[in-house]
């Protein structure tokens, strides 16, 4: 009972810890990271830039405004939807489950979800959906904007109506991005626990690590200090409008989601640090398949090369309606680099290689 306790208020105090250490960077490295986003800036970039050190926060800079409306800028309040690193949370969820028995990488879909009408229930596995090569048809990729943007759909109507369809590839053998392997997931999750998988999401992963900024979003939610997704006219960047009305919801467990840096650290090291998996969880989750993409479990991972530095590279990025979320885990040294925006405006796959040369000094 003592030890239970124990480790009920470290997971409480652990997110209050994280937030409090603070590092300072050199002179010298920050004017170069300063000289990167001050060039960002001038492309209009409009969100947050996080660096982290072994879970210190070195430098982090808000720019921008999170409403154009009402001309709001952005601040710590500020609350980001992050689309498709909602994906990790699940990918986490699942390896939680892995971990605790419960489910079988190497089981097919109808092991634990045998309602499943598609023509990969007996034959793709949950390894397969956790690294986007089930082999289905992705329609819901294909045809995004009846998936997305016309109509609310309920998950089991979605999967019926996206993601069961004939297999186009034999399982495993092809990287083929879809929301619909996740989506699947979040389904597969609900019925191991039969909850709903917004409430599994908060009391496996939000609750314990105290991410109080962090929640599962619906379209008709009031979320106060939440952001908006802005893009612009090409190829005027000034010029910027509204993406046309979609709904979150149908993103579900691949990219319903919003968070903020801080909160994103905290995740980032209960990944990093082991504390929300094990070890070998962890490991097993960062073990990349190079015949599909160097695609991971909840990230990519492969080797990178920064000048005369070398690396091991973990990222995680989301995207949607002028919304752009992107994560990047230098895991051989502890390094964390989380930029959102709310813009179009700068492509933040470059935007963060620069950032990571300026601290290196590569």
């Amino acid at each position: 009972m003592q030890r239970a306790l124990s480790c009920s208020v470290l997971s409480l105090l652990f997110p209050l810890l994280l937030q409090a250490q603070t590092s300072s960077l050199s002179s010298s490295v920050r004017q170069r990271i300063d000289h990167v986003m001050d060039s960002c800036i001038q492309k209009n970039f409009s969100g947050v830039l996080l660096v982290a050190k072994k879970g210190k926060v070195e430098y982090l800079k808000y720019t921008g405004l999170a409403n154009r409306h009402y001309d709001i800028k952005f601040s710590e309040q500020t609350k980001f939807k992050i689309f498709s690193v909602t994906k990790t949370f699940t990918a986490v969820l699942i390896m939680q489950l892995y971990e605790q028995g419960k489910i079988n990488l190497d089981s097919t879909i109808s092991a634990y979800y045998p309602e499943y009408k598609g023509e990969a229930a007996k034959k793709a596995t949950i390894r397969n959906l956790l690294t986007y090569s089930s082999g289905r048809d992705t329609k819901d990729m294909r045809d995004v904007f009846e998936a997305y943007s016309n109509d609310l759909w309920t998950v089991d109507q979605f999967i019926d109506k996206f993601c069961s369809g004939k297999l186009i590839d034999t399982p495993g053998t092809k990287f083929n991005y879809s929301n619909g392997d996740y989506i699947i997931l979040g389904k597969i999750i609900e019925n191991i626990y039969k909850k709903p998988f917004e409430e599994v999401l908060r009391e496996k992963i939000l609750i314990p690590l105290h991410m109080q900024h962090t929640d599962y979003l619906h379209h008709n939610d009031i979320i106060k200090d939440i952001d908006e997704g802005y893009d612009y006219v090409k190829p005027n960047t000034a010029k910027l409008i509204m993406p046309t009305n979609h709904y979150i919801d149908n993103h579900f467990s691949a990219g319903a989601m919003y968070s903020t840096p801080q909160d994103l650290l905290i995740f980032d090291q209960a990944i990093f640090k082991h504390t929300i998996l094990k070890k070998e969880t962890v490991d097993l989750m960062l073990t990349s398949y190079p015949k599909l993409g160097d695609v991971a479990i909840g990230f990519w991972v492969y080797p990178k090369k920064f000048g005369k530095v070398n690396t091991l590279f973990a990222e995680r990025q989301g995207a949607g309606y002028g919304h752009n979320a992107n994560w990047v885990h230098l895991i051989d040294k502890d390094l964390t680099f989380i930029l959102l925006s709310n813009t179009n405006t700068v492509e933040l796959n470059k935007m963060r290689l620069n950032v990571i040369s300026a601290y290196l000094g590569e």
